[in-house]
């Protein structure tokens, strides 16, 4: 995951920095709005953590110009403001989340994986290890270049499984959420079957005893 941390506290904004590099994140940190501005403009990002009380350009100000530049990347914004006034100002202008200094760091990685989750669950380009899936065509595109078209319920399937890589999903499960209305769970693997007819037996991950789990193209 690709992070965008503005925050103009150099000693707090290197420790986030080091936490988040610890737990396998990428992180570009941003000691001012313009220079924060100016990332997220020109680079993609997962989620983006954005302190309120910013110099040049503050929180605020930055996240309504990245929502009118259309930059949709979930945002979680940091103040030394509780109030709720102040809460409901920062989500009203585009924020997903909310999180009031001082905080607990294992309480602002869990925010920040449940924005990364929720993105995913929303997006309509999904990474497959070196294809991708595009839900809005339903279509895969494979390493080589090729375009393989899916069903409705065949990509609903797949973007299960791709939002959520290293989940395993019980087959009660993903009947439940993708094929609402069926009576056994036998509908899962049969669209399991027509996957792997189309994009190889490896797609899917059969975890016997359990569910199924993205596999590789």
């Amino acid at each position: 995951m690709r992070l965008l941390l503005v925050e103009d506290d150099r000693e707090l904004g290197d420790m986030l920095v080091e936490v988040f590099a610890d737990q396998g994140y990428t992180v570009d940190l941003a000691l001012e709005g313009q220079r924060g501005l100016h990332l997220a403009l020109s680079r993609g990002y997962d989620v983006m953590i954005i302190d309120r009380g910013l110099p040049v350009v503050d929180g605020l100000d930055l996240l309504r110009r990245l929502r009118k530049q259309a930059v949709t990347a979930p945002v979680l914004m940091l103040t030394a403001f509780g109030a709720l006034a102040d809460r409901v100002t920062g989500l009203d202008a585009g924020a997903e989340d909310y999180l009031v200094k001082p905080f607990e760091i294992e309480e602002l990685l869990a925010r920040v994986r449940a924005l990364h989750r929720r993105n995913l669950d929303q997006a309509a380009l999904l990474p497959l290890g070196d294809g991708w899936l595009d839900s809005a065509s339903c279509t895969v595109r494979l390493p080589s270049g090729e375009q393989v078209p899916l069903s409705g319920r065949e990509c609903r399937l797949l973007h299960a499984l791709a939002a959520r890589p290293r989940q395993v999903h019980t087959r009660t499960s993903l009947r439940q959420r993708i094929f609402d209305g069926a009576r056994t769970e036998a509908i899962v693997d049969t669209y399991v079957y027509y996957l792997r007819a189309k994009l190889g037996h490896n797609v899917v991950r059969t975890v016997r005893g359990v569910g199924y789990r993205l596999g590789e193209l």
